[in-house]
């Protein structure tokens, strides 16, 4: 299990400068004096009792460089909102006592502290689904068939592929193509989601080669591709934070089939890693205005109404050109072609 070293309190972090005592500033009206941390809270969740951003709160652990890492708190610890010398301040209260803002070092489980936000929403998108260009799925090995002429295969069986005479790795994910992404600014073909259906590990090379299937979430079938394994570790707990440069952008897909979008729906964007986006970046949903006819200016005129902030959603995944990115608030519905812009 690994142990890591946590430099004071993590959630004293949230408003670790000082806040008048007159002047909430970013504390929500109606936040709590105290909250027990649970078991299935999200740093996300906790901070919006107290803010009226959540994501705010790294905002002010950068103005404080005695604390080393904000991400991580525990079911039990007691977040307490006071008055220090006129100034609005939390302190947790941990292992019976109250831990007030001064470094201290701590050791704790990783794996026992909450997340940031609901890893369970975004799982299948960390561990497979990526985006690939036409190129890739076109030159990408391919299955042609499962063993005992059974037309689908599962995990355990064995199933046959070309383009692997000289593979240089022997490990693949198996991926089925899925539909384009198309921005809707320029009408490009962004990439393709490359849909994530289990492992393969390689047996014997040769045109066709021999693979086993180590793990899958639905039936293998020919056509299917391999991909490399990816070797990039993908994070579990992200840093929520806004974007250091302007974004414009629009949602260009929701995934999962759902027609209208709402709180941990995860979505696809048109901006990616060349706009300066990354894993932790937060971005505000606005929804299109819609038209309205104005029957008072002697024309019958058609009316396009302002765009309207309608949530907020972090960025999990990021590529070339475009992201992902689950949405975290949502005070309406959301569609596709909707504008995301810095918070």
């Amino acid at each position: 299990m690994r142990i890591v070293k946590l430099l004071g309190p993590i959630l004293a972090l949230i408003l670790a400068t000082a806040l008048s005592a007159q002047d909430d500033g970013p504390l929500r009206n109606g936040h709590p004096e105290r909250y027990t941390v649970q078991a299935g809270d999200t740093l996300w969740d906790i901070s919006d009792r107290f803010l009226r951003d959540p994501w705010y709160w790294p905002e002010i652990w950068y103005e404080n460089p005695d604390i080393e890492n904000p991400h991580l708190i525990y079911p039990g610890d007691v977040i307490k909102l006071t008055t220090v010398d006129g100034e609005r301040r939390l302190t947790v209260e941990r292992g019976g006592g109250t831990v007030k803002l001064s470094p201290k070092i701590r050791e704790q489980s990783l794996d026992e502290a909450i997340n940031t936000i609901p890893i369970d929403a975004i799982r299948p998108f960390l561990s497979g689904n990526r985006v690939v260009d036409a190129d890739t799925f076109e030159q990408a090995p391919y299955i042609i068939a499962g063993a005992d002429e059974r037309v689908m295969g599962s995990e355990g069986d064995p199933v046959y592929a070309r383009r692997l005479e000289n593979p240089e790795h022997q490990g693949f994910a198996i991926v089925r193509e899925g539909s384009p992404f198309v921005d809707p600014e320029t009408d490009e073909i962004l990439g393709y989601e490359a849909t994530y259906i289990g492992d393969a590990q390689l047996l014997n090379t040769g045109d066709p080669a021999t693979l086993s299937i180590v793990a899958s979430n639905r039936e293998v079938l020919p056509g299917d591709r391999l991909l490399e394994t990816r070797k990039d570790p993908l994070r579990s707990r992200y840093y929520p934070r806004p974007p250091t440069s302007d974004v414009d952008g629009q949602i260009v897909a929701v995934m999962d089939g759902v027609s209208e979008i709402g709180q941990f729906n995860v979505v696809a964007i048109n901006r990616g890693a060349e706009d300066g986006l990354e894993q932790g970046h937060v971005l505000a949903v606005f929804k299109s205005g819609r038209t309205v006819t104005d029957r008072w200016s002697g024309e019958d005129e058609d009316v396009t109404l302002p765009p309207e902030r309608a949530g907020e959603l972090i960025i999990f995944r990021t590529f070339k050109d475009m992201s992902f990115g689950l949405i975290m608030e949502a005070t309406r519905s959301m569609n596709v072609a909707d504008a995301v812009r810095n918070p």
